[in-house]
């Protein structure tokens, strides 16, 4: 599904050379569910741009869903983004004057769909998320845990390969957080890939494989299975 080879990501200005990422490599199988941690400055954000086509990559090579992104102009970029792709961002980034159903509609009027095939879409969606009987709400008459399901909604209504969840619960209370995980956990059992940057040691615990990233570079790789089943084998023997 995603494939990064020795990427390599440099921001340039007249005085300063910054390398973002230095030879990052990943592999994402389709279905997996994969945590990125790591602290403020180590390249999470960059990784999570270049994933989602949102920026260029410096070398190195991105294989998405079997296509080499490299050498896609920017069209084709936004194409491919439109089609494989839906992001979740940390500050739900809905349109405020637009009730849930247009808020979630927007992404799909860029797809040449007709009103029936988007309005279905969309009420799929928003029954998904268990918001179908809220969409002639606006964002301001939710709470937060609601407004972040919406922004999930509208993600999935685009019907991507993979999602891309940019700290989905950082500007929620423990216990919409734990909704929205529950969500997103959900989502994933019925094959979507979520690739999921977040801070929280414990959301990151609850996905079956976890990448650490320091200094631009995949510095660990956990898959919870090997951990748990380590742990057995020292229980067995104890």
């Amino acid at each position: 599904m995603l494939k990064m080879n020795n990427i390599k990501k440099v921001f340039r200005t007249e005085v300063v050379e910054t390398h973002a990422l230095r030879d990052f490599s990943l592999n994402v199988d389709e279905g997996e569910f994969v945590a990125v941690t790591g602290p403020s400055g180590s390249g999470k954000t960059t990784f999570l741009n270049i994933a989602g086509l949102l920026e260029t990559f410096t070398g190195g090579e991105y294989f998405l869903d079997g296509v080499d992104v490299k050498g896609l102009n920017d069209n084709q970029r936004s194409k491919l983004r439109n089609e494989k792709i839906g992001f979740i961002f940390q500050s739900f980034n809905l349109i405020p004057d637009l009730n849930l159903f247009d808020n979630v509609d927007v992404p799909l009027r860029y797809r040449a769909m007709n009103a029936k095939e988007r309005k279905e879409r969309i009420e799929n969606a928003l029954e998904t998320v268990g918001l179908a009987n809220r969409m002639k709400h606006i964002p301001s008459q939710l709470s937060g845990g609601q407004q972040q399901r919406v922004a999930i909604a509208r993600a999935l209504a685009g019907s991507p390969r993979f999602l891309l969840a940019d700290e989905p619960t950082g500007n929620l209370d423990s216990e919409m957080a734990e909704s929205v995980m529950s969500l997103l956990e959900d989502i994933n059992q019925k094959g979507t890939t979520i690739i999921m940057v977040t801070h929280d040691p414990k959301l990151a615990l609850r996905t079956p494989r976890s990448i650490a990233v320091k200094d631009g570079l995949v510095s660990e790789v956990v898959r919870k299975e090997a951990v748990s089943e380590a742990n057995e084998n020292v229980a067995a023997f104890a």
